[in-house]
């Protein structure tokens, strides 16, 4: 039996490696039982296409290898779409969730991505290769992951600045 069929059977399809996936964050959880301490794992991953589709995803199990299973399906079967300009973003956009507040700027071609670890990880996978952003509010990364992934929601298809 090939690897191919072997795929098939679990369910997954060949195209799963096209997804780029990135793990933003692994918190250490527990739990007061009456046996003791339950012990488990969270994890925040990114996964896009690098062709214009990112999602996030957050999960939790017992060890780190199944939830970052659970979070990178999560993240698969929740895919936004983000409209490009080339290789950067159609405007500038200031986007506030809870406590983190994000800044994207569209860049010329040829400057690369000049943003912080939690914002840089969502730009990349979704394939955005020319882009300035500042993250002004939180230093929390999941708080800037999900705020990131509320801007590139937000974009004006037809707006070029």
């Amino acid at each position: 039996m090939n690897n191919t069929s072997q795929r098939s059977q679990r369910g997954g399809n060949a195209s799963d490696s096209e997804y780029a996936e990135k793990i933003v964050q692994i918190n250490r959880v527990s739990k007061k039982t009456k046996g003791g301490n339950k012990i488990g794992f969270s994890v925040l991953v990114v996964a896009g296409d690098r062709k214009g589709r990112v999602g996030v995803g957050l999960g939790g199990a017992p060890d780190v290898s199944s939830a970052v299973r659970k979070a990178v399906t999560y993240a698969k079967k929740h895919l936004i779409t983000v409209p490009m300009h080339g290789t950067t973003i159609p405007h500038e956009i200031r986007l506030k969730r809870g406590a983190a507040q994000i800044l994207l700027k569209p860049a010329p071609p040829g400057t690369g991505v000049i943003a912080g670890g939690a914002v840089r990880a969502v730009v990349e996978a979704a394939g955005i290769r020319d882009i300035v952003s500042k993250i002004l509010g939180s230093k929390n990364q999941a708080s800037n992951v999900y705020a990131t992934l509320e801007a590139l929601k937000h974009f004006k298809i037809g707006k070029r600045v």
